[in-house]
This record gives structure tokens, sequence and C-alpha cells, in this order.
């Protein structure tokens, strides 16, 4: 009984290891590289959402272009205040 507990606590100690570094690198991840997104609704037809379908597209938003100003024309921008 004593050595499944060790057991377990080795078990728990690693995955709180693997979560403490697994949170800083995905937020960062998703701050300064790029995050996935989902567009709904009219704004964007017909580009995204063609023919007034119900259901929603999702879209890889890339944050390293923005930040390098690699924007070129045509370029579909989002802008959050």
């Amino acid at each position: 009984m004593a050595q499944a507990q060790g057991l377990g606590k080795k078990y728990i100690k690693a995955f709180l290891k693997g979560f403490f570094v697994a949170v800083p690198v995905t937020v960062t991840f998703l701050d300064r590289v790029a995050c996935v997104a989902r567009v709904e609704g009219a704004s964007m037809q017909p580009s995204l959402n063609p023919g007034g379908r119900q259901a929603s597209d999702v879209v890889l938003l890339n944050h390293w272009s923005i930040r390098n100003y690699d924007v070129q024309r045509g370029d579909i921008v989002s802008l959050v205040d």
C-alpha cells in the first residue's frame, strides 16, 4: 500500500511539472505566434461563411505577420478593441 502511495505522488509530481511548463508555453504561443478564432455572421461574406450558411468558419489568426508589418493587399485583418 505504501508503494502505491509513493507511485501516486510520483505521477502527481510529474503531472504538475508538465503542467507548469505547458501552460506558459501555450499562452506565449497563442499571444505571440498564432491563435484560432471562429467567424460567425454575415459581416465577412462572401470571403468567409459563403452562401449564408448557419455554420461558422474557423480561421487561424497569424500574429507573427502583424508584428513584422508583413501585411499585403487582400489580407483579412482582425482588430480587437
